[in-house]
């Protein structure tokens, strides 16, 4: 697959994730959950007019661009004007709502002065590999790309084909000549061709494209479905998508923040939205899991991947969800995903599918665990509900009863006493596997350290809280889980090893990860670099008032080192991550501090780069262009989303 790195726009229903470029190509296609599978190798679309060569629409020096999408929908446009024919193309890309089909709606208007023969082309080529091959089958209105287990169908409503090619389309479709006498071949690419006759000048012409992804059935049922499929009307399909989505969007303004009143005010009305929008795309509508963002990278040559489930960056996503009266969906993350995922000794790892199924993962991640508890109280916090308590308690004790073996075996806080070492000794102690310990060394929340970390320690310190607080919301009815008094002498005990251990944490922290002589916190016991993700130990763990002096002059520090001459924040000092650009989160971090400590200004000041660095569609990325001030990695990331939403609240919440 080529790499396509930038999202431009997302569009999509509970099962299906298309996303497309610029300039309207189809760039990703998943079904039938957001990160499992994806389908499209490239999916182009040409027209060739008059005897031109084929002018794909996506990609000629003669075309200009504009896309948007329709006001509060995932209803995507892209008009496409090619200045040498005077050919105008509107293409309509909307995912049906109860159907699992992409719709594209092309509408050409000839706004010249002479007669356009056009023709209008579809080269598509799906992912094969040796164990799911894909051939293809010609079809009178399109063509059924499939393999082993699924179908992918490319029809038209209302118009047949006029030609196809099976094999051999790449040599020569450029010059938009397509022929092939066989209806059906091996071949993970092919192209049709639909011919929308003369179009006159000032004459419109329309055509309706249908792409249907469904299991690889009995050839007559996949045919019956296409059918099925060509008599819906479309028209009315657009149409319920648009109200659909803009009920969405109304229904869950949950910070009821009204019109705007200045294009200020509007950027700030549109991202909002936006992430209203956005938070459903990335969901699993079965178990809860959301997807950190839409994929960017599937060969992995400049990242991880992000189309998995991180629990830490859905805790935030839910977060958000909750302020946008999205409860029911935050509720099944933490009953159904989390219960599912979490291993027998209590833990989370670093990131699953969104069905559950652990992914991909390089290394662990303690604050993965703590967040988690974290979430379920923050989320106890809006609904109020102490059965959402009771349901997720056992979750929750296994995790701590996990984070108190943790903190315990790295801090040796539970009766050790110091030892002498000699320089050997330590040396080996430190090395990287860490010899003498139960518990694997965590990774930092970036995923690029191992070691002690105070954000780790912040948000197990915050777990710990947490846990404590849903001992105190229960109260009582604690026991009914037993019925008896040993659960009540358990839970005395476990809250009394708790505030001893949070002592404890304290003390490392102001003993080991505290500089004296730069009087600042230190993001871990390696190295003294300034970290944005400091500020977790006041917003949102609270293990520090914001405050206090050693936070004030860590704020400093932060603000002298890793903040850009453009007023956006780095992560971190030397953070080199595709070119060390500024993170949105992290502007929204120090615009969460400000708000805090009640610095109105800087909290604007941080805030304000972030709104004016929004992508075309409104989109958040991960990171900031300092050069340009465009999202230049991983557009429409839930994370920066959740913390914008998050701010939104301090400032709009008690209006």
């Amino acid at each position: 697959m080529e790499n396509k790195y930038l999202n431009e726009a997302i569009i999509g229903n509970k099962n299906m994730l298309a996303t497309f470029s610029a300039k309207g190509e189809l760039e990703r296609l998943y079904f039938p959950c957001k990160d499992n599978r994806q389908y499209i190798d490239f999916f182009n679309t040409g027209v060739k007019i008059n005897n031109s060569d084929l002018i794909y629409l996506h990609d000629d020096v003669n075309n200009v661009y504009k896309q948007y999408y329709d006001t509060d929908t995932n209803v995507l446009n892209t008009e496409i004007t090619n200045t040498y024919f005077n050919l105008k193309m509107v293409q309509t890309d909307f995912i049906m709502i109860k159907e699992n089909v992409l719709v594209k709606k092309y509408i050409f208007l000839n706004d010249g002065k002479i007669d356009l023969a056009t023709s209008f082309f579809i080269h598509s080529e799906l992912l094969s590999d040796r164990n799911n091959l894909v051939s293809c089958k010609v079809i009178d209105n399109g063509m059924m790309q499939y393999a082993h287990d699924f179908v992918v169908s490319t029809f038209a409503k209302g118009h047949k084909i006029s030609s196809h090619q099976i094999n051999g389309s790449k040599e020569t479709i450029s010059r938009g000549e397509i022929y092939d006498k066989d209806y059906i071949g091996m071949s993970k690419d092919s192209s049709i061709c639909y011919d929308l006759g003369v179009i006159k000048p000032q004459e419109k012409k329309t055509l309706e494209i249908c792409v249907l992804i469904d299991e690889n059935k009995n050839i007559s049922a996949m045919e019956d479905e296409i059918d099925r499929i060509t008599k819906i009307d479309l028209n009315k399909e657009y149409n319920d998508a648009k109200s659909y989505w803009r009920k969405y969007v109304k229904t869950h303004n949950g910070l009821n923040i009204k019109e705007p009143k200045n294009s200020y005010e509007e950027k700030i009305f549109e991202i909002y939205k936006r992430s209203i929008l956005l938070f459903p795309l990335l969901s699993n509508e079965e178990t809860g899991g959301m997807i950190a963002a839409p994929e960017v990278d599937e060969d992995f040559t400049r990242c991880g991947r992000y189309a998995y489930c991180w629990p830490r960056d859905a805790v935030f996503v839910t977060k958000a969800m909750d302020i946008l009266k999205m409860e029911k969906e935050t509720e099944k993350f933490y009953k159904n995903f989390c219960k599912k995922t979490q291993s027998k000794n209590g833990m989370w790892e670093q990131r699953f599918f969104t069905d559950g199924r652990l992914a991909p993962s390089w290394g662990y991640q303690i604050d993965e665990t703590a967040s988690v508890v974290f979430g379920v109280y923050e989320h106890y916090k809006y609904c109020k509900q102490e059965k959402f308590l009771k349901d997720n308690l056992k979750m929750c004790e296994k995790a701590i009863d996990f984070l108190k073996k943790y903190v315990k075996d790295w801090l040796e806080i539970d009766g050790r006493e110091e030892r002498d070492k000699d320089k050997v000794q330590e040396e080996i102690e430190n090395s990287i596997n860490r010899q003498g310990h139960k518990y694997h060394i965590s990774y930092d929340l970036w995923e690029m350290n191992e070691g002690i970390h105070l954000y780790s320690l912040a948000s197990i310190y915050s777990a710990f809280d947490c846990i404590l607080n849903i001992y105190r919301a229960l109260g009582k009815n604690v026991s009914e889980f037993e019925n008896n008094r040993l659960k009540e002498e358990k839970i005395l005990k476990n809250e009394r090893e708790i505030e001893k251990i949070q002592v404890e944490i304290k003390k490392y922290i102001n003993k080991n990860l505290y500089d004296e002589e730069r009087k600042t916190y230190l993001r871990n016991t390696e190295d003294n670099k300034m970290d944005i993700s400091i500020l977790g130990a006041v917003t949102p763990f609270k293990v520090f008032k914001p405050k206090e002096v050693k936070i004030k002059n860590t704020v400093e520090n932060i603000n002298m080192r890793i903040r850009t001459y453009t007023g956006g924040y780095q992560r971190f000092e030397g953070d080199h991550y595709m070119n060390g650009n500024p993170w949105p989160i992290a502007n929204l971090w120090m615009t969460l501090y400000y708000l805090e400590t009640g610095e109105k200004k800087k909290a604007k000041e941080a805030f304000d780069f972030v709104v004016k660095t929004s992508g075309k569609h409104y989109f958040l990325g991960e990171q900031i262009d300092n050069q340009t001030l465009k999202p230049n990695w991983v557009i429409g990331l839930g994370w920066s989303h959740a913390m914008f939403i998050i701010v939104l609240e301090k400032l709009y919440g008690n209006k």
